[in-house]
């Protein structure tokens, strides 16, 4: 996975992009200030038995920008707080932005850890390749990831009670008024300890298939995790909550029968011993846990198939359940579509649930780490 990470930074620095700030941008090694980290005999004072997916601020966020000489500066931890944008930064006037999540664990002895930090690292390198932007190295972004969760080191969640959710963001932050990439990128890292992401907790999901807005299509954006996605589907949601449902499920533009994604995460259908989720071709999201279930999937000897899938198959799904850094892994319990209500049966021997249980035991070191899916923070 290094490998395909250098490559992809030879790919994009041979590249031809429009920005000569972005086509000489080079990452310089983060400085490390040890002497800000919180200490391991500090707690937060939170009620960890009844945490959200809510905003909370903690002490510290990460930093680092490229400026006009080309050269991402010593990125340093500073307290958590507002940062100074021009009106005319790029990220303000035409959306050039790319954020991520990933999460920091504790376990039962203490001991720290991220999952797959890597691979967001990755994702965000071909996300900034597609919107004209320099990206942090695969070493840089996982260095800041460590640094931003071990001076929040208090806000991470006893095990089992949730965890650090990490948001790394990508932005253009230099004045620009002209349609074109800004000329300073920064790399900011900020964190907030979080339980489930829907209101429901750990209820199953009721899902509206969406007709008529699209989430993405395609030559868009749709495939790398742009911050201009998901104001769109801001909409879609509100109505679609406002009328009882968890989230919604999109459908392909062209077409307008193959579903494609929900809001905030990816989608599986389960029949027999198959496990089916839709192909990424440019207008879905590759998440991490995604690709973690599809392993774990292989390994429990289920099919595995990334496939076009019509909205009708829906009514035949034994079960379908959704994947996110977010939402973890969560069944649904029914989608309604063309105003039929498609009801699924919950219980506990799901396969979704079998996949969540031993991802969740990787996590906090249960089960062999056999993939080295798990860093831990020392």
């Amino acid at each position: 996975m290094i490998r395909g990470a250098a490559c992809f930074r030879k790919l994009f620095q041979s590249s031809a992009v429009s920005s000569k700030v972005a086509a000489r941008c080079y990452t310089a090694q983060a400085a490390v200030q040890p002497a800000i980290y919180s200490s391991d005999e500090e707690s937060a004072d939170i009620d960890w038995d009844n945490l959200g997916f809510n905003l909370m601020q903690t002490d510290y966020m990460y930093m680092t920008k490229c400026s006009d000489d080309g050269v991402f500066r010593k990125g340093q931890l500073n307290r958590y707080g507002n940062i100074n944008l021009s009106p005319s930064a790029g990220v303000l006037n035409y959306g050039q932005g790319l954020f991520e999540g990933t999460k920091a664990y504790r376990r039962d002895d203490g001991r720290v850890f991220l999952f797959r930090p890597e691979q967001n690292a990755i994702r965000m390198q071909i996300g900034a390749e597609r919107m004209c932007m320099p990206s942090p190295t695969t070493d840089q972004f996982v260095d800041a990831v460590k640094q931003t969760a071990l001076a929040n080191k208090r806000w991470i969640p006893p095990s089992g009670k949730g965890s650090l959710y990490i948001r790394p963001l990508l932005i253009g932050t230099g004045p620009i008024l002209g349609l074109a990439p800004a000329p300073e990128f920064t790399f900011l890292v900020y964190a907030c300890p979080v339980g489930n992401y829907f209101k429901q907790g750990t209820a199953p999901l009721n899902l509206y298939v969406e007709e008529d807005v699209h989430r993405a299509s395609r030559g868009g954006a749709g495939g790398v995790k742009s911050i201009t996605n998901y104001a769109p589907v801001l909409k879609a949601m509100k109505n679609a909550k406002a009328n009882g449902y968890s989230d919604v499920l999109y459908l392909d533009a062209v077409n307008k029968k193959y579903i494609e994604e929900v809001s905030s995460c990816n989608i599986f259908l389960v029949k027999g011993n198959v496990l089916s989720t839709p192909i990424a071709k440019g207008t879905i999201l590759e998440g991490i846990t995604r690709k973690s279930i599809m392993d774990i999937a292989h390994d429990l000897g289920y099919t595995v198939e990334e496939r076009l899938i019509e909205a009708e198959e829906l009514i035949s799904a034994d079960e379908v359940f959704c994947t996110g850094t977010a939402v973890g892994v969560a069944p649904v319990g029914s989608i309604t579509y063309k105003g039929q209500r498609i009801e699924y049966k919950i219980s506990s021997d799901l396969s979704c649930k079998q996949f969540y249980s031993r991802l969740v035991g990787i996590q906090r070191g249960v089960i062999k780490d056999e993939r080295d899916w798990i860093v831990e923070i020392e």
